[in-house]
């Protein structure tokens, strides 16, 4: 999934819509709440096959030492 062009498409647009959060836009503590929780589904999203490579490579990694 991952070496996909639409995998890679979609996480260009992640980090775009990341990119453009601008702190002017925001109205009220409310609004920065709501703003502060959608950046960290984006980046999570974002982050999400590193994740997968570290842990694939930590788990693999300690199977070899056994």
């Amino acid at each position: 999934m991952f070496h996909t062009n639409g995998w890679k498409q979609f996480i260009e647009e992640i980090n775009d819509i990341i990119d453009g959060f601008r702190i002017e836009d925001i109205k009220d503590e409310k609004h920065l709440s709501l703003v502060q929780g959608q950046l960290q589904m984006l980046q999570r999203t974002a982050k999400f096959e590193d994740g997968l490579k570290n842990t694939y490579d930590d788990l693999t990694e300690n199977i070899d030492a056994s």
